[in-house]
């Protein structure tokens, strides 16, 4: 397992995190059972409760310092991610008509996400079904995929009366 600066809990697997500086810079989804750091840092607990508003209300804006690091067509895939309200999710196809581009150079951007739920990527979805999530067309990076839309789905349709921040 690579070096995280934390691992965290979630509910549907736990999350290693890395930072640069005060900066997040890499958020990996890993296995349920991954030991969870007990002691955090100023920057994890910061992470965690902008985290744990997210599970309680999908549509949370995250206010923390996080750097994403890509190629320029991957920075301007991943700002267009941002823009995705949560619950409304969007097609390979739809957010790449708007971007002027091709659906799975799209796609592949969105697999090479080092900060998902931040830039939910998870969001874009094939034209007939999930589509396939982080490089993976099967297993548990779609079993993830669909936890979040669902979480969010049903925020959305009342599931969640938590109200918004």
């Amino acid at each position: 397992m690579p070096a995280y600066d934390a691992i965290l809990a979630a509910p549907m697997c736990t999350l290693g995190v890395r930072f640069t500086g005060d900066a997040l810079t890499r958020l990996d989804y890993l296995l349920a059972d991954a030991p969870v750091s007990t002691r955090l840092d100023a920057r994890a607990r910061q992470l965690n409760r902008e985290l744990d508003a997210y599970w309680h209300n999908p549509a949370h804006l995250f206010d923390l310092l996080f750097v994403p690091r890509g190629t320029p067509f991957q920075l301007r895939v991943w700002h267009a991610l941002m823009r995705i309200p949560a619950g409304k999710p969007m097609t390979y196809g739809a957010l790449a008509k708007r971007l002027g581009t091709a659906a799975r150079a799209v796609g592949q951007a969105c697999a090479s996400n080092p900060l998902p739920i931040l830039i939910p990527c998870h969001r874009v979805v094939a034209a007939s079904g999930v589509g396939g999530f982080m490089h993976a067309a099967t297993g548990a990076p779609l079993d993830v995929k669909t936890w979040l839309l669902a979480h969010e789905l049903n925020a959305g349709e009342g599931g969640d009366e938590r109200r918004a921040d």
